[in-house]
């Protein structure tokens, strides 16, 4: 376990605002918005790296030094002890980042989550609106 956990030091670090298509390249967003999906988290990310056949790893204790109320990271590792890529379609950090992007969206627990809230369409919201205020509250006081 110990030997692992100096492993993961020379791993990939990868970040979600990384592929995150709310923030701005000044933010730390490093693909186009095209390419970058909403909002990812770090269990989804990792998911989509053993998905992608590449072994990963999630600090959630970590933080975005841009922005520290970003916490969690996911550290992966491309290439094997012998120089060899895990996943030959994969050889640098900027496919990985559009990979995961991709797959993202594709996420089992995201398609659960994004169902759509019901509005309500009965009228108008404030109170009053195109009522007379005869009854309601408003108007000037009576002396």
């Amino acid at each position: 376990m110990e030997r692992e956990a100096i492993n993961i030091k020379k791993w990939i670090v990868f970040y979600p605002i990384y592929v995150n298509s709310k923030k701005t390249v000044a933010e730390g967003r490093r693909i186009s918005t095209t390419k970058a999906c909403e909002n990812p988290s770090c269990v989804e990310i990792a998911d989509s790296c053993r998905y992608l056949q590449l072994p990963s790893a999630i600090e959630i204790d970590k933080a975005y030094p841009r922005d520290f109320m970003q916490r969690g990271r996911v550290r992966v590792l491309l290439k094997k002890e012998d120089g060899t890529f895990y996943n030959p379609a994969i050889r640098s950090r900027k496919q990985l980042m559009l990979q995961v992007a991709e797959l993202v969206p594709r996420h089992h627990g995201r398609t659960k989550k994004q169902e759509p809230t019901p509005t309500s369409t009965a009228g108008p919201s404030k109170p009053g609106v195109g009522a007379s205020k005869a009854g309601g509250k408003g108007g000037r006081k009576k002396k």
